[in-house]
């Protein structure tokens, strides 16, 4: 397991601070993240970030090496796998092995050839608000553990804050209305999958990956695939 002793990652946290307090523009402040979470955890030879909008669609991202962006572009591509569901989900996903982790079967099977066993992503959240999320990973199995997630959480409760700040400074009017959607958006998610999770008997992981592939068959956004479902009267007795 990759785990960073307490006076380490409290270090590693007070340098990526350090960074982004330094930072004006957006672009710039994600790759200087994705590098230092790279280098703060040992053994993980890829690092990403993403910043995404209210529909889920990026608006900035991120990389620390090609197999970073072949892996999160499959993620885009097909509307599912651990990063958009840490964004969604607003919590630290992990996969210990990713050839036996069937959450996310046609990403699962979009990246089968590339070099990479184990992923940990973890959402940016500042406020009530989901920026977006940042992952990690690895080429050998199990390598991050629950100890790894809150180490990611750590180092995302300091980012978020600060890219939120970088955000808004950047473009304040934008911003604005995009808090008032995104805080919409993420109570319509949650509604939904409350919704499904009774209904149907199943766990949030699985009602959320429902709600995606329930988008990406009618073609609709996450959102308008919630609306959907928080606007649908079950049947008699059901």
């Amino acid at each position: 397991m990759n785990q960073l002793p307490l006076d380490d990652l409290t270090a590693a946290v007070a340098r990526i601070r350090g960074l982004l307090l330094t930072e004006e523009k957006v672009d710039r402040a994600v790759s200087l993240l994705a590098q230092a979470i790279k280098e703060s955890l040992p053994g993980t030879p890829g690092a990403g970030v993403s910043l995404m909008d209210a529909e889920g669609k990026r608006t900035s991202n991120a990389a620390t090496d090609a197999l970073v962006e072949q892996l999160d572009a499959g993620q885009y591509e097909l509307g599912e796998g651990p990063c958009i569901t840490a964004w969604a989900a607003g919590k630290v996903v992990i996969i210990d092995d990713l050839l036996t982790d069937t959450r996310w079967p046609r990403w699962q099977s979009a990246v089968a050839s590339l070099p990479v066993r184990s992923v940990v992503s973890a959402p940016l959240i500042a406020g009530k608000e989901t920026l977006g999320a940042f992952k990690i990973y690895s080429a050998l199995p199990g390598q991050y553990d629950e100890s790894t997630g809150k180490a990611l959480s750590l180092f995302a409760e300091t980012a978020a804050t600060l890219l939120a700040h970088i955000q808004s400074t950047e473009t304040p009017l934008r911003m604005s209305e995009s808090l008032r959607v995104s805080l919409a958006s993420r109570d319509t998610i949650s509604r939904a999958c409350g919704m499904l999770m009774e209904r149907q008997g199943i766990g949030q992981d699985r009602a959320l990956q429902q709600l995606i592939q329930n988008a990406r068959v009618s073609g609709v956004t996450l959102v308008e695939a919630s609306e959907q479902v928080a606007t649908r009267v079950p049947p008699a007795g059901s």
